[in-house]
């Protein structure tokens, strides 16, 4: 079982850069393929990026493509979400999460463990 805490979320002018992190606890970490969603108001979940177990694979939303990097740290036990050039769109609560299955999974329904999220807001 693996327990997430997203942190770092914050209020950000358009074409800045912030940086999100994912502590997780338990015993998979290192095993789990992880992802990062996100979701605004009225809007459905939608796919941010996700990295494979050892880190060697990385896969992204199309909106994200080229401004958004995904990485983790197997030693500290933690991803990290580099958002750069941020748009108004960017806007929602992002939310973390781990999968026992999958390389790089991009839907939902493949992951099992979900952190609270934390808001990122971007202003114009």
């Amino acid at each position: 079982q693996v327990q997430l805490v997203e942190s770092g979320g914050r209020l950000v002018r358009a074409g800045g850069s912030l940086s999100l992190s994912c502590a997780a606890s338990g015993r998979t970490f290192a095993s789990s393929a992880m992802g990062w969603f996100r979701q605004a108001p009225g809007k459905e979940r939608e796919f941010v990026a996700s990295i494979s177990w050892d880190g060697g694979a990385t896969y992204y939303g199309d909106y994200m493509k080229g401004r958004f990097t995904i990485s983790r740290d197997n030693v500290k036990d933690t991803m990290y979400l580099q958002m750069d050039n941020v748009k108004p769109d960017d806007t929602a609560v992002y939310y973390c999460a781990a999968s026992a299955s999958g390389y790089t999974p991009s839907s939902d329904k493949q992951y099992q463990y979900w952190g609270q999220g934390t808001q990122v807001t971007v202003s114009s």
